[in-house]
């Protein structure tokens, strides 16, 4: 059953460069798209400070939402709402118009994470939701998952920037000493800060989405 993901940018009226922020964005989702090509409809600007994409399966909107995670800068953190149900288009005179269970559902999801991060999960990022009308195992799906993001979120959000791009590379087999040279430090830094910052389990999770 299809995912709908809405994305929302963290305290977006607080940033000091708004435009530098989008900017951010923009490339880590364009980089993923290029290296995880997964999506059914592409994660796009809609309005103000809000991105929605459709996938497939619940697996590749987990994987694609922990890439873009991983990939911003410090100047940019967002949240994620996955809604699964159907999806469908209101035709407007403007062009199609997304709708449907799922996008109600994302909706809900990122409400709920929104609320969860300000009342006592501050790490929370990521959220799933299943429509009514998704059916037991969909809602299944959604509360397994949920447990993983808690964590998920935890281990990521505790993550410096660097730490952040290492593990970016990682999830896509990038050696040890490759990522040593782009970073300009010792293999041995690499495979500390890899291990401090607790890396190996989200590669392995994103593996494991991946498969």
């Amino acid at each position: 059953m299809p995912v709908a993901v809405t994305v929302d940018i963290v305290g977006s009226r607080r940033l000091p460069d708004r435009d530098a922020a989008q900017r951010a964005l923009d490339e880590a989702i364009a980089r993923i798209e290029h290296d995880l090509p997964v999506a059914e409809r592409p994660l796009r600007p809609t309005v103000g400070d809000e991105l929605q994409g459709v996938f497939a399966t619940l697996d590749a909107a987990l994987a694609t939402t922990l890439l873009v995670q991983l990939a911003l800068p410090d100047i940019v953190e967002c949240r994620f709402g996955l809604g699964i149900g159907e999806t469908g288009l209101v035709a407007s005179a403007s062009g199609d118009i997304p709708d449907g269970p799922a996008w109600w559902a994302a909706r809900t999801a990122i409400d709920h994470v929104h609320a969860l991060e300000q009342r006592s999960v501050p790490s929370a990022r990521t959220w799933v939701v299943a429509h009514d009308e998704a059916g037991d195992a969909a809602h299944d799906a959604a509360r397994r998952a949920d447990a993983y993001l808690l964590v998920r979120d935890q281990v990521v959000g505790a993550m410096s920037e660097r730490a952040r791009r290492l593990t970016y590379g990682r999830c896509f087999g990038v050696t040890q000493r490759k990522l040593a040279a782009r970073e300009g430090i010792t293999q041995s830094a690499v495979s500390q800060l890899l291990a401090a910052s607790g890396a190996a389990s989200v590669v392995e999770g994103f593996r494991l989405l991946e498969t």
